[in-house]
């Protein structure tokens, strides 16, 4: 079923549709759906090179839009929020959020979370929604959101532009690691300037 929606995503890719179907699947997959929208900014770039700015702020805007979405199911419609985070299987993980952010420093630490799963592969919908249920404050979650979809789906967009297809291939077999890495090599970079300058 995953291997069926990756196929259909990609393929709307390259249809006239395009950019309503990214808009959409970057809007949904903040809060509910599996499929990365890098799976078609990817070919998009490619078809249309010129256009990887739009494309990524079509990402970016409407990944924002579905995390609020998220944050908000979390909030005031906790039965749906759970059904979701039971589906992927993360529902001890949001238990072990709820200690870890009422606990000292649980702030700091959950904008580390963020950033990392607004970054990398880890689930993006498990954390938007996650926020809403511990209520954290909705103003550094947007701003966090921003930045760190943004930045990814610009990288996206960027590399694609400049090596074309042979960054397609990367991104499939070597992506996730290099975000992961990237992601937590700026988090501790983040972390060491905050208690520098605290």
């Amino acid at each position: 079923m995953l291997k069926n929606l990756f196929d259909k995503c990609v393929k709307l890719a390259s249809s006239k549709v395009a950019n309503y179907a990214l808009g959409l699947i970057s809007f949904i997959e903040s809060f509910f759906f599996p499929v990365p929208p890098d799976l078609m900014i990817v070919p998009m770039v490619v078809a249309k090179r010129e256009n990887y700015i739009k494309i990524f702020l079509i990402a970016t805007i409407f990944s924002v839009l579905g995390g609020l979405v998220g944050y908000t199911l979390g909030i005031f419609f906790l039965d749906i929020s759970m059904v979701i985070i039971e589906f992927y299987g993360y529902e001890e993980k949001v238990y072990e959020i709820q200690n870890k952010i009422s606990s000292k420093g649980g702030f700091i630490f959950w904008i580390g979370v963020m950033f990392l799963a607004g970054f990398t592969p880890l689930p993006f919908k498990l954390f938007t929604i996650a926020s809403g249920i511990v209520n954290f404050n909705i103003i550094v979650f947007f701003f966090i959101c921003l930045f760190t979809r943004g930045l990814r789906f610009f990288l996206v967009s960027y590399f694609t532009y400049l090596f074309g297809s042979k960054f397609s291939s990367f991104i499939e077999k070597k992506g996730a690691l290099w975000f992961t890495i990237a992601g937590i090599f700026i988090v501790v970079i983040a972390l060491v300037l905050y208690l520098l300058f605290k």
